[in-house]
């Protein structure tokens, strides 16, 4: 049998989130209505409030402009690829942007290999706590982001980006 996946749903200026955590209480994903890849309640997973609480808390003074940092347990499960991009997404702080090829770089990943930490950035399960929405195109141009577009300025215009 496997551990069971605790959910819960929190209103926000994106809209509805999702989110999932293990039975040791570390959030394991976060998404969005429509997100590319997002994840959806499935049959067994038990809603629960109690393992969200900082979760909820952390999320409400983010988007209140009172938090630019998240201190929350996340556990994800990726390839080692993703795994390091994913930490390296970590790396970028509020209020600043970075570009795919700058990650690339951060991982010690070629050139040629820019389009793979792209395709790393769109599959991240922890939106908004991983902050993803910060890496931007080498020209400045907002570039894909699962959860769309106009969630991404949002999230750029909030943080003083845009």
């Amino acid at each position: 049998m496997t551990d069971p996946t605790y959910f819960t749903q929190l209103d926000s200026p994106l809209g509805p989130l999702l989110l999932t955590a293990d039975p040791d209480g570390a959030l394991t994903s976060l998404s969005v209505p429509g997100q590319k890849g997002g994840r959806s309640v499935l049959e067994g997973w038990r809603h629960d409030d109690g393992p969200f609480r900082a979760a909820a808390s952390q999320l409400a003074a983010y988007f209140a402009g009172e938090l630019k940092e998240f201190d929350l347990p996340l556990r994800s499960h990726g390839t080692v690829f993703r795994e390091r991009v994913w930490a390296a997404l970590g790396s970028v702080p509020y209020g600043a942007t970075t570009t795919y090829g700058e990650i690339a770089a951060r991982i010690g990943v070629s050139r040629a290999g820019v389009r793979a930490v792209g395709g790393a950035i769109g599959a991240n399960p922890l939106l908004v706590v991983r902050p993803c929405h910060r890496v931007i195109g080498a020209d400045g141009s907002l570039t894909g982001y699962a959860g769309g577009l106009e969630r991404k300025t949002r999230l750029l215009v909030l943080e003083g980006v845009l």
